[in-house]
């Protein structure tokens, strides 16, 4: 059982931190506003999740380069820097969306220090843990930070329900013909399935390599990978895949039985999502203080955990476009470029804080974003998965090119759907 836990990795990494604090927002705001009608969800995306992100790690672990490096192959640097800048610009609304959402959570605990200071302290934390804690240690303290999402499955079993009802919910699907619904559904695929996840995982895969002594550095050489190792991979991004899907199926629960069953439908302020927590601790004295303290030690928690991938999945972007040394297992003064462009991103992210925006509302906004970007990159991962001059025999199968195509597809409709009804609806 030790060894077992201690070849999880990236896979639980990624799913963990794919429960970020724009995934809680949008999870939350999809139970308040829609109740039930977005559980069936869980389990409709788990398949196309997990084969898109199987996908991504074997690249990484077969290539034991990042994904814009296998871009760079199977295209040309002409398509790479289009895809990073994408990416860039959607990672860094992320990240400062995310600072903001965990200094307005801490701010409901510390009413008397500003939102700005929690902001600025947050940034040069999330910055000094990524640059001088080592790589292998950095991933330990990741893997516990998931745990903080457990607040929402100990309140969805207290608030309850009729269980007929839930199961059902999460089966069959529910889909309403309006723009509000179109936006939450983009929003949702976009903070599951999201752009940052496919270059993080790719990465971590390949440092797994370099870990591992079967390549001296990231891009440099072609490791030997065994059956069993792929076997291994394959599970570790199942485990982390279906944590990501029980937890957004949790938050969505909670906030439906809780907001949206006492008339609350639209999420405005961290205060108001910290609400959905309050049945947990109702017994206590000052249970909607202690539900606040829970909200943003939720909201925290995960920020410390997404904020990091972000910014590092940027920094991998870059350095395999420009062939920089990259990695976190390597010291500052090794890969200078890759962690300034960690620096660089987060400031900027930081930056986005300061514009008069509700943070609550722009995690959403974000979510849907990330959707939008996600639909070139999945044509992008399908053509390399499946290109055996760059994985030779471990190209996909027919099982994952299926799951594949039907999400680039799927999330490509969807996204146009999202624009012709907010067009049709003006």
């Amino acid at each position: 059982m030790k060894n077992f836990f201690k070849n999880l990795g990236p896979g639980v990494v990624t799913g963990a931190s794919d429960d970020d604090p724009s995934g809680i927002a949008t999870y939350s705001q999809a139970g308040a506003q829609f109740g039930f009608g977005f559980l069936w969800l869980a389990l409709f995306q788990y398949p196309m999740m997990t084969a898109i992100q199987e996908m991504c790690a074997r690249i990484g672990l077969v290539t034991g380069a990042g994904l814009g490096n296998a871009v760079r192959k199977q295209f040309s640097r002409k398509v790479v820097f289009p895809i990073t800048t994408l990416l860039l610009i959607a990672n860094t609304i992320n990240i400062g969306v995310d600072i903001g959402a965990m200094a307005l959570s801490t701010n409901l605990i510390f009413p008397q220090i500003p939102t700005f200071a929690i902001a600025l302290c947050f940034t040069g934390l999330i910055i000094g843990a990524e640059i001088f804690i080592p790589y292998k240690k950095y991933v330990k303290i990741l893997k516990y930070l998931a745990f903080s999402l457990f607040a929402y499955v100990l309140t969805s079993i207290i608030v309850g329900g009729s269980i007929d009802e839930i199961v059902l919910a999460s089966v069959i699907p529910h889909v309403e013909f309006n723009s509000a619904f179109a936006m939450m559904f983009v929003a949702i695929f976009g903070t599951t399935i999201s752009p940052y996840l496919f270059f993080w995982q790719t990465s971590e895969e390949a440092e797994e390599d370099v870990a591992k002594n079967k390549i001296s550095d990231v891009g440099t050489g072609t490791p030997k990978i065994s059956k069993r190792e792929i076997k291994t991979m394959r599970l570790d991004v199942m485990i982390g895949m279906g944590f990501s899907q029980m937890i957004m199926w949790f938050i969505i629960l909670t906030a439906a039985g809780t907001l949206h069953a006492s008339g609350i439908t639209n999420i405005a302020t961290a205060e108001e999502a910290a609400k959905a927590i309050e049945p947990l601790v109702q017994t206590f004295p000052h249970s909607g203080q202690i539900s606040k303290i829970i909200f943003a030690l939720g909201i925290v928690g995960v920020g410390l955990l997404a904020i990091p991938v972000l910014a590092g999945s940027s920094a991998y972007a870059l350095s395999d476009g420009f062939g920089w040394k990259q990695g976190l297992s390597k010291k500052f003064r090794q890969a200078k470029a890759f962690y300034l462009t960690i620096i660089v991103s987060t400031a900027i992210g930081l930056w986005i804080d300061f514009i008069n925006i509700n943070p609550i509302t722009a995690l959403i906004y974000t979510a849907v974003i990330n959707g939008v970007v996600a639909v070139p990159m999945l044509f992008v991962i399908m053509k390399i998965a499946n290109n055996k001059k760059i994985l030779h025999e471990k190209t996909n199968g027919k099982i994952s090119n299926i799951l594949g195509w039907f999400t680039f597809a799927l999330m490509g409709i969807s996204v146009a759907v999202m624009f012709a009804m907010f067009l049709f609806s003006k």
